[in-house]
């Protein structure tokens, strides 16, 4: 004879919340999954970093010290994780745009973890549509503005170039690139806030908010931290940003303009201790509270 229980246990959403505030028809705020992976040349495993930080996430103290304010109360539902089209990298950016466009159009603040790079087009193409005066911040270690790598004008290393088609954008802790990207960047009067630019004692928000329009979308490939903060990435670089550089830049971006949505990219578990995933859950948690009011 059957039980009536239920067997099944439920989907793991961040930080462990249950209704009301995981309840999709009140929460402000939506998580998507995106376990895509493709154009990855080095190290992989970024398909496996979404279900790691939400797994991770179940161990936030809710409470945040420094803003005095608990984010979650604002409602933070977890999404099923959005499948890979494995056709190519082109045909997942139109897939994250249409499961991105359906959750900005109920009003809510996205947030997608990834995932490689790639995935960010298609939530700043229904960003874009939604606020035509949009920028995006990207928080890198990488400039990612070849227009074409290893076959494909969609991959991760070209993500920047292809958004930079859509609207402008304001790039900081880059440490790595191309000549072609180099050259890129001159031509097209682009400002970089480059990691040697980023010394104690200079406020780099000062250079950033001026760039940025009042909409913002934020786009963290999480190796612009130092691989001794974060080594669970597909292409670590040396000489990145610390957890308070990072967050002493986002603060003033929430405080002076309005952060509309953002991602989390190219993490990847298995190259580092766990701790890494636990990081990024209390980062994507903190920078919840500082964008979404309310909290």
């Amino acid at each position: 004879m059957g039980s009536d229980q239920d067997p099944f246990l439920p989907q793991r959403t961040f930080a462990g919340l249950t209704p009301p505030y995981s309840d999709p028809e009140q929460a402000r705020v939506a998580i998507l999954p995106v376990p895509y992976e493709a154009t990855t040349e080095w190290r992989g495993g970024t398909r496996h970093g979404p279900l790691a930080i939400i797994d991770a996430s179940q161990y936030l103290e809710l409470y945040d010290l420094e803003s005095d304010r608990e984010p979650y109360t604002v409602g933070i539902q977890t999404l099923p994780e959005l499948e890979p089209v494995m056709s190519g990298p082109r045909d997942m950016v139109e897939r994250v745009y249409q499961a991105s466009w359906s959750v900005i159009a109920q009003g809510k603040f996205l947030a997608v973890l990834g995932g490689e790079h790639s995935i960010s087009l298609g939530a700043v193409q229904a960003y874009k549509e939604t606020f035509p005066g949009l920028s995006v911040l990207q928080l890198d270690a990488h400039a990612d503005l070849r227009d074409e790598y290893l076959g494909t004008r969609y991959g991760q290393a070209c993500v920047m170039r292809r958004v930079f088609e859509l609207c402008p954008i304001v790039q900081a802790g880059i440490r790595s690139l191309s000549r072609e990207e180099k050259q890129f960047i001159a031509e097209n009067a682009l400002t970089p806030v480059y990691m040697a630019d980023l010394e104690p004692g200079h406020n780099a928000a000062d250079r950033i908010l001026p760039l940025l329009s009042e909409k913002v979308y934020l786009t963290i490939d999480v190796d612009v931290l130092d691989p001794s903060v974060m080594p669970a990435v597909g292409t670590p670089e040396p000489g990145g940003m610390g957890w308070q550089q990072l967050l002493d830049i986002v603060r003033p971006v929430a405080q002076h303009r309005q952060i509309v949505g953002m991602d989390l990219v190219e993490f990847c578990p298995a190259e580092g201790p766990g701790f890494c995933a636990y990081l990024l859950a209390k980062l994507l948690y903190k920078l919840i509270g500082q964008a979404v009011p309310g909290s």
